[in-house]
């Protein structure tokens, strides 16, 4: 490995010349050796378009001649599309404020920018002025680390809901709207607490699942739109210095129009700097994302279980076998996976909130944990219900035969009896049912609640299931 001399203002560091990144990238990537977790492709992509907005807001104001602007745009592009890969090494767990991964976003630019203008970044003293491009001076121009980390951390909030979570939920929703109606007319036990109640159709209980993803997806955007808001222009504690006025606003309106998504300039930088109350209420709705995700994981594989000495009243798709030791076994895997997936989500919301309540006077010092934890949560969302919805929900068929058979064997059905020979009464019946093992007509009859005709007219499962 060949290595060139970069300097900063601490001195010089040796830097593998094949990267793009300068010194203060490396006295991160060699101050921080904890764990394996690097930041996030989707922070560095933001990352990538909030620079790119910057250099134009600069121009726009006669801060950054042409020649740079259009160097470090075109740095930035290659960056958004991945051709810098592999120049953004440095590890989740390093300084709260992110500067170092700024400060590494910053370099990459610069010397990509420098290398544009027919510079050559590796030997600078070498390089006429007006083609090198300054890390800080040019590309961190009317910038600090501390509104831009914030505000790539809002622009991806917001690009990779809209993108990559919302349309994951919408798929999930469309499969169980699909089960709705394709088991709308098969008429099955009740269960709550865990014990027999009245009926319903298969298809209300799907109903109550999909309804669920719709409600999620309504919380998700609502939450989303305190993200839209973004920092950038506060600078170091909020006051904008060495920015010019109306820089937060341009640079908002330059990223609206180039990603397509919303961004509004934060009329509180202080408040942009040091808070992080907007992605604790995102996250907040992806934990309770997940807790609807757990719920309907858990009833599904329930349903499933058996095949013959579970409940059994819907047949999951069979993926791969389910153990080493025992033939033919097929265990409920996708939605194993989402529980997981479900728990970590979780842990991660925890993570988030103490993190976002860590901050101290004017700067909030866990900004890569929060960004960490907030992209695992969304994209592994979006990855699960994929895989849910493709996997299991599409080929879930209905065990008929069992459904029926539990459906005439509950006791739940006396409750329609409750009117004509009153709640005491109807309990009598159940009860006595239950300890002759008779059905409910036969328990009726014998204890003289009721006459045969009665109880065809009163218990009949169909007009239960819609009283009204």
């Amino acid at each position: 490995m060949e290595f060139r001399i970069e300097k900063d203002s601490m001195g010089e560091m040796q830097v593998d010349d094949s990267k793009y990144w300068a010194a203060q990238t490396q006295r991160s990537y060699e101050n921080f050796p904890i764990g394996t977790e690097k930041m996030p492709a989707e922070i560095v992509s933001a990352f990538g378009y909030l620079k790119f907005a910057c250099a134009e807001a600069n121009h726009a104001f006669g801060k950054l001649d042409d020649r740079r602007y259009n160097a470090i745009t075109q740095a930035c592009e290659d960056v958004i599309a991945g051709r810098l890969a592999g120049n953004f090494p440095l590890a989740v767990w390093q300084t709260g404020s992110g500067t170092q991964s700024n400060m590494n976003m910053n370099e990459v630019i610069a010397n990509r920018a420098t290398e544009l203008l027919g510079g050559n970044f590796r030997n600078k003293a070498e390089t006429p002025k007006e083609n090198l491009v300054h890390p800080n001076d040019h590309v961190n121009m009317s910038q600090s680390s501390n509104d831009t980390f914030p505000t790539a951390l809002h622009i991806m909030s917001v690009v990779e809901t809209e993108r990559t979570l919302l349309p994951a939920i919408d798929e999930l929703e469309a499969a169980l709207l699909a089960k709705t109606e394709e088991f709308a007319h098969i008429i099955k036990n009740g269960r709550t607490h865990l014990q027999d109640a009245t009926p319903l159709t298969l298809g209300q209980e799907f109903s109550g699942y999909a309804f669920m993803m719709s409600q999620c997806r309504e919380l998700i955007k609502a939450n989303l739109e305190a993200c839209r808001l973004l920092a950038i222009g506060g600078t170091a504690v909020g006051t904008g210095i060495n920015s010019p006025k109306g820089f937060g606003e341009k640079v908002s309106a330059v990223l609206t129009e180039k990603l397509g998504h919303k961004f509004v300039d934060s009329p509180n930088k202080f408040h942009g700097l040091t808070s992080h109350d907007a992605i604790v209420a995102l996250e907040g709705s992806l934990a309770a994302l997940a807790a609807d995700l757990m719920k309907i994981a858990n009833d599904i594989r329930w349903l499933g279980s058996g095949p013959r000495s579970g409940l059994g009243e819907i047949n999951l798709p069979s993926n791969e076998p389910g153990s080493s030791i025992m033939p033919g076994k097929v265990n409920p895997t996708q939605c194993e996976a989402v529980t997981m997936v479900a728990v970590q989500v979780m842990g991660n919301a925890a993570a988030i909130n103490f993190a976002a309540s860590q901050g101290n006077f004017e700067l909030a010092v866990f900004k890569p944990v929060i960004a960490y934890n907030l992209i695992q949560s969304i994209r592994l969302l979006a990855d699960c219900m994929r895989s849910f919805t493709k996997r299991c929900v599409v080929g879930i068929t209905a065990n008929e035969d069992k459904i029926n058979e539990f459906m005439t064997r509950s006791l739940m059905l006396v409750t329609a009896l409750s009117p004509l020979v009153g709640y005491d009464n109807a309990a009598k019946i159940a009860k006595h049912a239950h300890n002759t093992n008779s059905s409910l007509k036969e328990a009726a009859l014998e204890l003289n609640m009721c006459t045969a005709e009665e109880f065809d007219k009163y218990v009949n499962p169909a007009n239960m299931i819609h009283p009204h």
